[in-house]
């Protein structure tokens, strides 16, 4: 592969002019190549850490816009619900609402690995405010919050888990930061 530096022209017919430095009646061509970084190989232990990192950033990018959207589907039911003064127009709303979202996300959300759903969980935290389990208490009943809570621990996750930003998920806020900043990219959802 050759590279063209400032004071490199290509003739018409295909040639490669350059500048050159006559030393002893000798000409010597002058030929400004890249620059050249050499780095040492990683230890074991800081090529782990990276991969790690990469996986977390994956599964970030993959359940933020779902996160985004929880966040902005909450608010437009709560917008709703607070203009509706029937508790049974209330319950209706919000059953119809689950649906149109089950109908529109569950098969890609079915998709995501458990570590996604964990990072969802925190994710939505992060953006609403508040846990999945009180996200299902407010939004179902408490009956409902208990059932979900309950399946979640079989599985050893917990809807009732905070976001820690400058905790446990400090890695999660950078890669969310990342994105927010538009550094890293991210594919939308579907509304």
């Amino acid at each position: 592969m050759s590279f063209l530096g400032k004071a490199q022209t290509v003739m018409p017919d295909g040639r490669i002019r350059l500048i050159g430095t006559v030393i002893d009646g000798d000409t010597i061509p002058t030929v400004y190549l890249r620059d050249v970084e050499i780095v040492a190989p990683l230890s074991p232990e800081a090529a782990a850490r990276q991969q790690a990192y990469l996986k977390l950033r994956r599964d970030v990018i993959r359940v933020y816009p779902y996160a985004k959207l929880a966040a902005t589907k909450l608010k437009y039911i709560n917008d709703q619900v607070a203009t509706m003064t029937n508790e049974r127009q209330k319950k209706r709303f919000i059953k119809e609402t689950e649906k149109e979202l089950k109908d529109q996300f569950e098969q890609e959300l079915k998709k995501l690995t458990v570590t996604q759903g964990r990072i969802l969980i925190k994710l939505i935290d992060r953006e609403t405010g508040n846990t999945s389990y009180a996200l299902v208490k407010e939004l179902r009943g408490t009956l409902q919050a208990f059932f979900w809570q309950g399946l979640a621990r079989l599985f050893g996750e917990n809807l009732k888990s905070e976001y820690d930003s400058a905790g446990e998920d400090q890695m999660i806020e950078q890669i969310v930061r990342q994105i927010e900043t538009g550094q890293l990219p991210v594919q939308s959802v579907s509304k």
